[in-house]
């Protein structure tokens, strides 16, 4: 007979800002608070806090709770980081404190201020969801982009990669294209693109590096 599967958590984050159910995880989870789930999905609330981060997907000190917790924070989950910073969320200093340290370095490059994480969060969340919980948006030059910003191409969310751009899949990225010219629409949050040009490097989904590496030696 065969074996059901329970449908999967409404827990997995797009680079649109949208929460679905997706069986796929990926390399990071993330937490924004306790977000209660009703038959396995989400109810309104997308938050508790204004603290976005981005987790490792084993927490220190053993102290994962499930995905469901009736105590703990609610675990989200990412393709890669640069989904995640698309999202809204920066590093965690807690479980990936070289990263946060890296990120809070190139946060005070690019806005001329050294700040700590709850000065960060507050102007993040500022710019990255408005009062309907909708993913606040901005429009770019393509070609003034930074790595790993996300930016919607043919109605669908890319991943920018040196001079290609590279389309979001559930568990992968696809295959690139060149950049186009022009002005797009840029997903990543515009403090967070400012983060990115000042030389934060967020970790890549190995698809995204290992297509970045064979255009380099094509």
């Amino acid at each position: 007979m065969p074996t059901h599967r329970p449908s999967p958590l409404q827990n997995r984050v797009l680079p649109t800002g949208e929460i679905v159910a997706d069986r796929a995880r990926g390399m990071f989870t993330g937490n924004r608070g306790i977000l209660p789930f009703t038959h396995g999905r989400l109810g309104t609330s997308r938050w508790k806090h204004h603290h976005w981060i981005i987790c490792t997907l084993t927490h220190p000190k053993g102290r994962y709770h499930g995905p469901m917790p009736a105590r703990g924070w609610t675990p989200l989950f990412f393709l890669d980081e640069a989904v995640g910073l698309a999202a809204g969320h920066r590093p965690c200093a807690y479980c990936r404190p070289e990263a946060y340290r890296a990120f809070k370095a190139a946060w005070a490059t690019a806005t001329g201020r050294n700040e700590g994480h709850k000065a960060i969060d507050k102007c993040l969340h500022h710019d990255r969801v408005d009062r309907t919980r909708t993913q606040i948006r901005h429009k770019a030059a393509l070609d003034t982009l930074p790595n790993s910003s996300f930016v919607l191409h043919d109605g669908a969310p890319h991943l920018v990669v040196d001079d290609h751009l590279l389309p979001f899949r559930s568990m992968t990225y696809g295959p690139q294209i060149r950049r186009p010219s022009g002005v797009a629409i840029v997903l990543t949050p515009a403090p967070l693109v400012q983060v990115l040009r000042a030389g934060y490097t967020p970790v890549l989904h190995e698809s995204a590096q290992t297509r970045q590496q064979s255009h380099r030696f094509a």
